[in-house]
Order: structure tokens, then sequence, then C-alpha cells
């Protein structure tokens, strides 16, 4: 099994950063797609931003050039760098990391979620 842990969430003020991380850990033999999603409410949840093995990035349009997600495969940790944030980037954040297990299983794991609220 394979367990998700974040942390990072809060309040911040419109303009201000946070940073968001999330570590793995078990039974992990590779880590393929790490990302972070997120769901307002009354909202589905969608994508913000998506790294691969071989950090390439993937953002939501919305998040493009205010967000950075980066990864390292030594400490099975990702980050979400959040920078000019606005009141509507409100909402709970979820880590998401995929990969496979030491018995060469599939797994496709959620974090418990943070919330990320931005407000004067």
């Amino acid at each position: 099994q394979v367990q998700l842990v974040e942390s990072g969430g809060g309040l911040v003020q419109p303009g201000g950063s946070l940073e968001l991380s999330c570590t793995a850990s078990g039974s992990i033999y590779t880590i393929n797609a790490m990302g972070w999603y997120r769901q307002a409410p009354g909202k589905e949840r969608a994508l913000v931003a998506r790294v691969t093995s071989g950090h390439s990035t993937d953002y939501a349009e919305a998040v493009k050039g205010r967000f950075t997600i980066s990864r390292d495969n030594g400490l099975n940790t990702v980050y979400l760098q959040m920078s000019s944030l606005k009141p509507e980037d409100t909402a709970v954040y979820y880590c998401n990391v995929m990969g496979y297990t030491q018995v060469r299983e599939v797994y496709d794991v959620w974090g418990q979620g943070t919330q990320v609220t931005v407000s004067s």
C-alpha cells in the first residue's frame, strides 16, 4: 500500500504565496505521475498541475505563470509553489500519485486534502 501526507495549506491574502508538499511512502517501486488537484465548493475536482517522472509538467490555464510544480524523486515528494494567489484559488487541494508497487501492481492514490483560503 502507498500513503500520502500533505502539508502547507492555510490562509493567505490575495497576492500572497504558499507552498504545498506531498510525500509518498509505503510499498513503492516506481512513482510515475505526481499531481495536484483542487476542488472548490460546488465545483468538481480539477487538475491544477502534474509532473511526470521525467519532470515534464502540465498546468491548468488558470494557474500558468503563477504556480510551479516540482518533485524530489529521492524524497518521493511533490511540491506546489503558489504565488500571486487570487480569491478564486480558494479550494481544497489534493495530491495524487500514480505508479507501481513493489509487487508490480498499479496504484493511484489521493491525499487527504489541504485547505487553501485566499482572502483579505
